[in-house]
């Protein structure tokens, strides 16, 4: 998911986005712990978009802040 795309999000949707992403996130590092997870790299990219979304959210706060 694009940063772009992020930042058209509500607050409530990039939460929801959030959770959803740790929860994949949980269920890859299962897989790959039991030697079933076929594509390693998706690891990496579900970690970037979690990066990403706080990013925004973080961005928010700050925009927030100075208002």
């Amino acid at each position: 998911m694009k940063a772009s795309e992020l930042r058209n999000m509500t607050q409530e949707e990039l939460q929801k986005e959030l959770n959803e992403l740790k929860s994949e996130l949980f269920k890859l590092r299962f897989q790959l712990v039991t030697n079933q997870l076929e594509n390693p790299m998706k690891l990496r990219d579900v970690k970037r978009n979690i990066a990403r979304v706080k990013t925004v959210m973080r961005e928010r706060e700050i925009k927030g802040a100075k208002a």
